[in-house]
């Protein structure tokens, strides 16, 4: 598990400065816009992706740091 989190932590970094870098060339989305439009715009693809990023690093902390539990 421990190598499964190391993984995912790398996973979550790399990924989360890839979508950083190509957020920050795009256009904002527009004000107003519901989150059922959100990913129809390349910016709200990328801000998910980043999301998504984080959350995989996230868990990858997790069982770095707790391979079998508590």
């Amino acid at each position: 598990m421990r190598t499964l989190g190391a993984l995912l932590l790398l996973v979550g970094i790399v990924g989360f400065f890839y979508c950083s870098s190509h957020l920050s060339g795009l256009e904002s989305i527009p004000e107003g816009t519901s989150l059922g439009n959100y990913l129809q715009y390349d910016a709200g693809k990328f801000e998910l992706g980043r999301y998504l990023a984080l959350i995989a690093g996230f868990i990858g902390i997790l069982l770095s740091l707790f391979p079998k539990g508590r």
